[in-house]
């Protein structure tokens, strides 16, 4: 199923109930990467009753058949009151997509920088737990470690990306370049991180890397990201 046949599914399905289908992610900002990318939908109803969800359950499941996420379903009201509770993933959202059908809700959706200064620190932390956890389990293993790095790049890069808006405002689409970027204020050594990218798209083996020193510049760089957020909150609380 492609994007122009869910857009017409839910439309078909849901009537006037439907009042926005939205494009965001890797496919909205241009850095999509193919069969190791989904292509995430933002859908906004007036009702969401179980009723309604019912109606929108047949083009989800095959919107999901096809290898993509669940569309995320709020009510606008609903995403109004979101957005101090998901900063990050709203602002991302904000900045960057594509109307696919019905309004722009998204665009004029106020985001507080406190909020996002706490969901940041407080993701890294235990995005960092959890992987210092899964590296307990598969320590020795370099297919496994490269696995827990490949896993988890992603959500970091989206954390690095939004945590340059602490340091700078012009702030790059692409999560590559977004990192580039955040090097200029807190060291992030990016070919650590596009040596994971390789492995991720498979253009580079776990047989063929020293996988535990990989994890360890990996893991240094979380922390120093991760020390320089608090830093900057620990400032904003003094002045």
């Amino acid at each position: 199923m492609k994007l122009e046949q869910l857009t017409q599914a839910l439309q078909t399905a849901c009537g006037e109930n439907l009042k926005s289908v939205i494009l965001y992610g890797s496919a909205a900002a241009g850095d999509h990467a193919g069969k190791q990318s989904d292509y995430n939908v933002l859908v906004v109803a007036g009702d969401l009753s179980k009723d309604a969800l019912k109606v929108f359950s047949k083009p989800a499941k095959a919107w999901a058949r096809a290898g993509n996420p669940a569309p995320l379903l709020f009510t606008m009201e609903r995403l109004k009151k979101s957005t101090d509770v998901f900063p990050v993933e709203l602002l991302d959202i904000k900045e960057c997509h594509k109307i696919l059908y019905g309004e722009d809700v998204v665009s004029d959706l106020e985001i507080s920088t406190a909020t996002l200064r706490l969901q940041i620190e407080h993701e890294l932390r235990g995005n960092l737990i959890q992987l210092r956890q899964q590296y307990l389990l598969a320590a020795g293993n370099s297919k496994e470690v490269c696995g827990l790095m490949v896993r988890s790049l992603s959500s970091f890069l989206v954390l690095f990306r939004a945590s340059l808006r602490l340091f700078a405002t012009d702030i790059p689409q692409k999560k590559f370049q977004a990192l580039e970027k955040l090097n200029e204020t807190v060291p992030v050594p990016c070919d650590v991180f596009q040596n994971v990218q390789h492995l991720k798209d498979g253009s580079l083996k776990p047989k063929n890397v020293d996988a535990d020193s990989i994890f360890e510049e990996y893991i240094k760089t979380i922390e120093s990201v991760t020390d320089a957020v608090d830093a900057h909150i620990q400032q904003e609380k003094t002045v």
